[in-house]
């Protein structure tokens, strides 16, 4: 069980990884290794935890505490477990925390896209899907609807980013995902990357040739990329030129598009809807 030390003072050197560094900090701060990343809210950390992400430190509210850390971190005995009023949690961290609870976590290190592809039959692609809101609810529908992996593009928001995790209810911990590398976005190599491995490529895009998204081609596919572009702009037209197949989901009263998040709820049910493999 871990030790328990309460906090008074916001100055307290303690509270470093929680208030006086940014996520973009956290992520670099070990670099060449991996870095660190901030959890929130129990239903996150134990998702974290339970895919073998290890915890560094813990910043609880008091009333919080004598519930959630025997129930989280009673197999983390050393672990440094930090304790303060509700009130002065929110002055360090300028928001209500969810549950008061954070957990600052090791990353692990990304595996290629080579081995997160394999085996796969349904994988959502993300190209420059910079809101982090977005990236956590593409994350949270893929998992529910039976994708089998997310990659990223290098110009996406990062997955373990606090409101990012915290929006996807930590399936962002359960759904196997990586990043291209930086030299090899989707139109420098990504999408020969795909092909190579087996997948036709669909790109959701407003687009005069496109099929729908129920067309009967998509899903007798036997492995399928879903492409999804930034909010806004969409995808890139080299890229959606690059794709075996541009697709499109029918929508009434003449509304043109869709947000990207809820668009991919869309387009992961219609594709994989047809699955035996899927527990109801």
């Amino acid at each position: 069980m871990p030790q328990i030390k309460k906090i008074t003072d916001l100055t307290a050197p303690e509270l470093d990884l929680f208030s006086r560094y940014s996520e973009s900090q956290l992520f670099h701060i070990n670099e060449p290794k991996p870095g660190i990343f901030i959890a929130e809210s129990p239903n996150v950390i134990e998702r974290a935890l339970n895919a073998g992400y290890e915890p560094l430190a813990v910043l609880i509210e008091e009333k919080q505490a004598d519930d959630l850390i025997p129930k989280l971190f009673f197999a983390y005995p050393e672990l440094p477990v930090y304790t303060a009023k509700f009130d002065l949690l929110t002055n360090l961290t300028g928001f209500a925390l969810t549950r008061g609870l954070l957990c600052a976590m090791k990353r692990k290190i990304l595996p290629s896209v080579a081995e997160i592809c394999e085996g796969k039959h349904r994988i959502a692609v993300l190209e420059n899907v910079m809101n982090p809101t977005n990236i956590g609810a593409i994350f949270r529908s893929a998992a529910a609807l039976g994708m089998d992996a997310v990659l990223l593009t290098s110009g996406c928001s990062d997955p373990l980013y606090r409101r990012a995790a915290r929006v996807s209810m930590g399936t962002v911990f359960q759904i196997p995902w990586t990043c291209f590398p930086k030299n090899a976005d989707l139109s420098c190599g990504g999408l020969e990357t795909l092909r190579s491995l087996g997948f036709q490529t669909a790109a959701m895009a407003l687009k005069e040739d496109s099929v729908s998204i129920d067309d009967p081609k998509l899903l007798a596919a036997e492995k399928l990329a879903v492409i999804l572009g930034t909010e806004g702009d969409g995808l890139a037209s080299a890229t959606i030129g690059g794709c075996d197949h541009t697709v499109m989901i029918p929508m009434a009263h003449g509304v043109d598009s869709l947000n990207v998040a809820a668009a991919s709820a869309v387009a992961f049910w219609e594709l994989t809807k047809n699955r035996k493999d899927l527990i109801s």
